[in-house]
């Protein structure tokens, strides 16, 4: 995986230049003659390559400090409330999804007004009422609103209103909890509604939506409650299963990497979940949210590359940075160690708000 370090860590001043889409600049930009350039060029590959061994030499550290990794928790979430792998050793010992399927049945339902959102939202006027200007970012929703007035909604709605109503007709089958089924057949009756209004009329403003929306939100928080709680409880059983499965010796030095795409990154609800079962002493460090703009297809593999890097920096901040506790801390973290240093240069002190230079 290319990062910020690994990209500025390997390319050379020419190669960098070349990826970014710029031409070389010539060696006389810098202030130094050709001549002088070309004799530099050994000693500075020359350096490079301390850098290089020294990039080697971590890589083959990391790639067999994988196979000593554990306990270990991979979590991908997902929409059926997360797939949950227990690694010792590296190696998966179980993989499962611990949540009850009303979890997903539940948030299917309650995310119809998104449904139905995402089908208008390209035809929305350009410009929001009065009553939504303070809330509502102008540049974003013209962006949003990319195809302005029109009517080319109005069969994907229907076509969305006919899902619906199947899945009315056999909303009693599905024998969900008294108070989810009833919260659920609001949502899909009102749905329905708002859709067969708008498609007669063939219009529909920012207003109307909200409407609809407002009228249902009662009903999709008691759906978010049925998630939640078969949430919390189907964590709750996987994580006490595998505490007792281990040892809490064990368990007291658990790892748990949980995938989230950056939307729901703040407060991710199995890491919410998830905090509470680990050992209070290890959970602030050693419970990693990764976010994401795509879960990866093999989580597993780079969830361990990504434990296994800290675990090495951990140890070896302490023993490079013996001396300065805050530069060992930034090692074992997520700032970047140069972050303090240019923040004095840019007339900053260091631990001030960042804000755009």
């Amino acid at each position: 995986m290319v990062t910020r370090r690994t990209f500025l860590g390997t390319a050379t001043a020419a190669g960098a230049t070349t990826l970014l889409g710029g031409n070389v600049l010539p060696a006389a930009r810098t202030g130094t003659s050709p001549s002088h350039a070309a004799g530099q060029r050994p000693a500075r590959d020359a350096i490079r390559a301390v850098n290089a061994d020294t990039r080697r030499n971590y890589a083959a550290l990391k790639a067999d400090l994988v196979n000593h990794l554990s306990p270990v928790i991979v979590v991908q979430n997902d929409h059926r409330g997360g797939l949950y792998s227990l690694v010792s050793n590296g190696q998966a010992l179980e993989s499962l999804h611990p949540v009850d399927e009303i979890f997903e049945l539940a948030k299917s339902i309650a995310h119809l007004p998104l449904g139905i959102f995402t089908v208008i939202a390209p035809y929305l006027p350009k410009q929001a009422p009065a009553f939504q200007n303070a809330r509502i970012d102008p540049h974003d929703l013209d962006m949003v609103a990319f195809k302005g007035p029109g009517d080319g909604w109005v069969e994907p709605l229907k076509d969305a209103s006919a899902t619906i109503a199947t899945a009315r007709r056999q909303l009693d089958e599905a024998r969900l909890p008294p108070g989810l089924q009833q919260s659920c057949a609001n949502i899909l009756d009102r749905s329905r509604e708002f859709i067969a209004d708008t498609a007669r009329s063939r219009s529909f403003d920012m207003k109307s939506f909200e409407d609809y929306s407002g009228s249902v939100y009662p009903n999709i928080r008691t759906n978010m409650h049925w998630a939640c709680k078969v949430q919390i409880e189907g964590v709750a059983d996987i994580m006490t299963r595998w505490r007792r499965q281990l040892g809490d010796d064990a368990w007291k030095g658990l790892y748990v990497v949980v995938f989230t795409i950056w939307t729901t990154s703040s407060r991710n609800q199995n890491s919410v979940i998830i905090k509470k079962f680990m050992d209070p002493a290890q959970a602030d460090t050693h419970l990693i949210d990764l976010s994401t703009a795509e879960i990866p297809s093999k989580p597993i593999p780079v969830a361990l590359d990504n434990v296994a890097r800290i675990v090495q920096d951990n140890i070896a901040a302490e023993m490079i940075f013996c001396t300065d506790t805050k530069l060992a801390n930034a090692l074992k973290g997520p700032d970047e160690l140069l972050s303090d240093d240019i923040l004095r240069l840019l007339g900053r002190a260091p631990g001030a708000q960042d804000q755009a230079c």
